[in-house]
């Protein structure tokens, strides 16, 4: 059988793949599935209404034909990203795949399908609840990123380390905690699929199928066949992030941020230092 053969056979089995498992293994999730997301966080990183942990993975890619800069990444090699949202269980829950490895997580979130839905209040996300134990307003359900995300209602970032106060360094310890979940699916999908480990030979649109099929693989094994010990194996190293490309955050965003900063340092929403590690998979 030719090459070009067995290469067609590859690519028709992973878009098929996408296909059939898309709808079971990536839905669209309901306002209970989003509480009972909001529950893991709570639970595990002692993060309340965190309704997903945002960030961009760049994958290797060999560079396009007449493609100039637009796959080239600030880490200095050709990739396409995947934009992933991880709950608590390390499975995808919203998913942007194939945008140039020259973009920011920042650009990329706002020109996704995700910013879109939550801008326009699509994604059935419950309404602003109070803080466990806490009289204080409500809160809005939220997305953790890490410094290459715009600070938004929807979406929290940590402040920046220069200057922590004794009411901001809890939040940034809180954050970090529920972004692990991300860097950890991530490193779970790597060990799992090794095709992530070196540079895909393919064409873009071909690297995106490839992906794709993955990531609806990946939430498959997580659903059916995970275990504990694999996860603490495959716990990556922490990222730093991209270089931020921001300009100010916005005021309602901050208003948010200073709600959980008072939060976390008022007696009903400490938590001693240091927490149990998030990334062992304690119950």
């Amino acid at each position: 059988m030719g090459t070009s053969t067995i290469a067609g056979i590859v690519r028709a089995t992973f878009a098929t793949i996408w296909l059939r498992l898309r709808v079971s293994m990536l839905p669209q999730p309901t306002r209970q599935q989003w509480l009972q997301i909001a529950h893991g966080f709570l639970d595990r990183a002692q993060f309340p209404n965190c309704i997903g942990a945002l960030v961009g993975k760049h994958i290797r890619a060999k560079k396009p034909p007449n493609s100039g800069p637009r796959f080239y990444n600030y880490k200095q090699y050709f990739s396409v990203v995947l934009l992933a949202l991880v709950d608590t269980n390390y499975r995808f829950v919203v998913v942007d795949i194939g945008a140039y490895g020259s973009s920011a997580d920042a650009r990329i979130f706002r020109a996704s399908r995700m910013s879109r839905w939550l801008e326009r209040n699509q994604l059935d996300i419950p309404q602003p609840a109070p803080l466990p134990g806490s009289a204080g307003p409500p809160a809005p359900f939220v997305i953790v990123g890490d410094e290459g995300f715009a600070l938004s209602p929807h979406l929290m970032r940590p402040f920046p380390r220069r200057g922590l106060d004794d009411k901001r360094r809890p939040f940034n310890y809180r954050l970090s905690r529920a972004r692990l979940f991300v860097e950890c699916a991530f490193g779970i999908l790597s060990r799992k699929w090794r095709v992530f480990l070196s540079a895909i030979q393919l064409a873009p649109e071909n690297v995106n199928t490839v992906i794709k099929a993955c990531v609806v693989l990946h939430n498959f094994i997580r659903m059916y066949e995970a275990t504990q010990v694999e996860d603490a194996l495959a716990f990556p190293a922490q990222d730093q992030g991209e270089p931020s490309q921001l300009g100010r955050a916005g005021s309602a965003g901050l208003r948010v941020s200073e709600l959980f900063c008072d939060y976390f340092a008022s007696p009903a929403g400490s938590f001693p230092f240091p927490c149990r590690q998030a990334s062992r998979g304690e119950n």
